[in-house]
């Protein structure tokens, strides 16, 4: 049987997420009508956020899965960040009313019922939070997808909250101290704001083609480790993401004297190195500059040069910095 696309593969796991997501939306809810806490509501307000965001980051993934078009050439993964900007726009609205609501209650304090049983929906419901981030996270980082990545965070988030939440609660139902329920609700409101202000923010960064460093610094330890002779110089690398898809530019220096086959083969071994650490989500753009003799002499490698003008001196390291840097290197 063929394997299952990893365009397809993500959209099925953002429709089992929002079925997920629901479930728990109708089990917290349930929590606060027995309850009547608000801090079991804030644990429901945000599982509203998380049905809503769950809906658009399927409809996310599934346009960013469509290939390339004569309108979208670079494709359509630029909707993740759109995607995951609205999600954390929604999760700070949620952060805010919670706290607003929460301060309200401080003032003007409601009854709480049945803490027992609240306490109880909240860490399983928790607990699922958590094993379904985990998940998610995982998946997303493989097809590097933005919207699944931040979906998993959010759940993560969701679940340390419900912990805390639980901890909060049990407080409050050994000392029977009411107030102490919008003080927790408080806080975590003001945690899950924070947690949506960062889903924006790095959503902004893809929008702006923020460089990834962290990225970059994956795909250089490769090409460090596995550097072929020929390949005398790596500059001006830049990375793009364009939801799951990659796009790379850089200049390769290769010998002078290469003709075009032989310094195509050095592109596809290249593309294939990059494509074997980051999947085959790689669209690699390489500029091809010709040695010059005598200083590339001085950092090259290749051992049968039979045009060398100077003798080998030393290797140089490719780094982020110096990779990134539109200009030879130079010993």
């Amino acid at each position: 049987m063929p394997s299952t696309s990893p365009a397809v593969s993500s959209t099925r796991i953002m429709a089992l997420m929002l079925v997920l997501a629901l479930i728990l939306l109708s089990v917290k809810f349930g929590a606060f009508f027995l309850t009547n806490s608000n801090a079991i509501l804030t644990d429901a307000l945000e599982s509203i956020i998380n049905f809503v965001t769950g809906g658009v980051a399927l409809y996310s993934v599934y346009l960013a899965a469509k290939p390339k078009d004569k309108d979208h050439p670079y494709g359509h993964g630029k909707i993740e960040f759109i995607s995951s900007g609205l999600e954390g726009s929604l999760i700070t609205l949620a952060g805010l009313a919670i706290i607003v609501k929460s301060v309200y209650n401080l003032l003007y304090p409601q009854p709480i019922h049945a803490m027992d049983v609240g306490i109880f929906l909240t860490l399983v419901t928790g607990l699922v939070n958590y094993l379904a981030g985990r998940y998610l996270i995982k998946r997303g980082t493989q097809h590097h997808s933005l919207t699944i990545i931040a979906n998993g965070k959010h759940l993560l988030s969701d679940a340390y909250s419900s912990l805390g939440l639980v901890i909060g609660l049990g407080c409050i139902y050994f000392t029977n101290i009411l107030w102490l329920d919008s003080v927790v609700a408080i806080i975590f409101g003001s945690i899950i704001t924070y947690t949506g202000y960062g889903i924006v923010r790095n959503s902004i960064s893809g929008v702006m083609d923020e460089a990834d460093h962290e990225l970059m610094e994956r795909i250089i330890v490769v090409l460090n480790q596995r550097r072929r002779e020929n390949w005398i110089d790596l500059h001006n690398m830049r990375v793009i993401k364009y939801g799951s898809q990659l796009h790379i530019d850089c200049h390769l220096t290769l010998p002078w004297y290469f003709n075009l086959q032989e310094a195509h083969k050095e592109v596809e071994m290249l593309q294939d190195m990059i494509s074997e650490e980051m999947g085959d989500v790689v669209e690699l753009f390489v500029h091809l500059d010709p040695c010059l003799p005598p200083a590339s002499c001085r950092l090259c490698t290749k051992s049968d040069c039979h045009v060398r003008e100077h003798a080998f001196v030393g290797r140089v390291e490719w780094t982020l910095s110096n990779v990134s840097e539109n200009e030879k290197h130079a010993l």
